[in-house]
């Protein structure tokens, strides 16, 4: 072994105590890091793959202009025959097709306005969790029936239940006076009053004769097997389309921008506290280094005096800093990867989450994510801050003069 090499794992030693609680110091930081970004991401994939799912899906096919506009005429043709098209391909785990019209909902007693969609009832419940948030009677059956499902706030001011009659009245595609009447046969809870108050959805079958659509829709709706597929999968959409078809694919990041924006801002608050206790540690790396420096002030003295230069002495000290953050980095990382794989099998929560989970129809527990991302980053950054933090106590030795170090106590 290198005798600097040698030297500087001795010098950590000469205070033991010192030194285990400064790299305990920098084991707890990469340990908290690892969990904690591990943690986040998962939570970011769950809250976007909930959100998604709760209508928008990972990517969808519609006319230009549909995603702003919403108008009737911007349509897609003969959409269930292109959403079978597209369940040919096996880059595509579930593809249902929609239709979707304002449309003004009676009941006997009052009125309200809502967005109307006509869905596949068999397939909807692959691109959608609504299906599985009805509470009162059931989902959809055949494609052509009479039927809705509406949200548990409409029901309420609506005044109607499973079995009621509810009057629908808007506008076809053609200009067309449009106008049904439905049965109650489901009400849903999403826990979103925005998708309670306003949504319903009806057989697609029964929509397209309703609102003079003649075949046509106005989402095809996809999902992938996770998020990273979803790029692939858009090219793979935009070669699946007919040839000389004006229609576009548009990734869940168009169709919801501001679910991206909600985690770019709470990531950026996570960092801040990232940053900090980071800051923290190096401050604690300097403390105990500057302590090591001026312990051997005589020390330095007598080697300056012999010929050694101030640059190989601060290089030394860097080296063990070097040693103690290299221990801090490995036992945290280790301890962190078996604290996420272990959260990872087993889930993590917290009292009344469940309860919470259950009404929201979302997973009872949440599961860290550990990925090269999450179990370098906050240590490689620990890293660095203590080695920048040693930087002082290592440049000072610059100004160190031999003579007045050896008369040192």
């Amino acid at each position: 072994m290198n005798i600097v090499l040698r030297l500087a794992w001795r010098n950590i030693w000469r205070q033991p105590r010192r030194t285990w609680l400064t790299t305990g110091a920098m084991v707890f930081s990469n340990t908290l890091l690892i969990f904690m970004m591990s943690l986040q991401f998962g939570t970011y994939d769950l809250m976007i793959n909930n959100s998604l799912q709760s209508f928008v899906g990972h990517l969808q096919v519609q006319a230009p202009g549909y995603k702003d506009d919403m108008k009737m005429r911007q349509s897609v043709p003969d959409i269930r025959a292109l959403a079978a098209t597209y369940r040919e391909d096996k880059g595509f785990q579930n593809v249902a097709a929609r239709g979707g019209a304002f449309a003004l909902a009676s009941s006997a007693d009052r009125s309200f306005g809502i967005q109307i969609f006509g869905v596949e009832p068999d397939f909807e419940p692959g691109v959608s969790n609504i299906p599985g948030l009805v509470k009162q009677g059931r989902f959809l059956g055949d494609i052509d029936a009479a039927e809705i499902v509406v949200g548990s706030v409409l029901a309420r001011n609506l005044r109607v239940g499973i079995g009621d009659e509810v009057t629908l009245m808007g506008s076809g595609r053609d200009g067309s006076f449009a106008a049904a009447i439905v049965s109650v046969v489901g009400v849903f809870n999403s826990g979103v009053p925005d998708l309670d108050r306003g949504i319903a959805e009806v057989p697609l079958g029964l929509f397209q004769d309703t609102f003079a659509m003649y075949g046509a829709g106005h989402q095809l709706v996809m999902t992938t097997a996770d998020l990273l597929h979803v790029p692939a999968a858009v090219l793979e959409a935009e070669a699946l389309l007919p040839p000389g078809a004006d229609l576009v694919v548009h990734d869940w990041d168009a169709l919801q921008p501001g679910l991206k924006q909600a985690i770019q801002a709470d990531l950026t608050s996570a960092w801040f506290m990232y940053i900090l206790l980071v800051v923290l540690v190096a401050f604690s790396v300097m403390n105990t280094q500057l302590m090591s420096v001026l312990e051997r002030t005589r020390e330095f003295g007598i080697v300056m005096s012999l010929g050694l230069t101030p640059g190989r002495l601060g290089r030394l000290v860097m080296l063990e800093t070097t040693l103690m953050g290299i221990m801090g980095l490995i036992i945290g990382a280790i301890l962190g990867t078996l604290i996420v794989m272990w959260l990872n099998t087993t889930g993590f929560s917290y009292p009344g989450m469940e309860e919470m989970a259950v009404s929201y129809n979302l997973p009872p527990r949440m599961y860290p994510e550990l990925s090269a991302l999450t179990l370098l980053t906050g240590p490689t950054i620990v890293f660095v801050g203590t080695l920048v933090s040693a930087l002082y106590p290592a440049l000072r030795l610059h100004w160190l003069q031999p003579v007045e170090a050896m008369r040192a106590a």
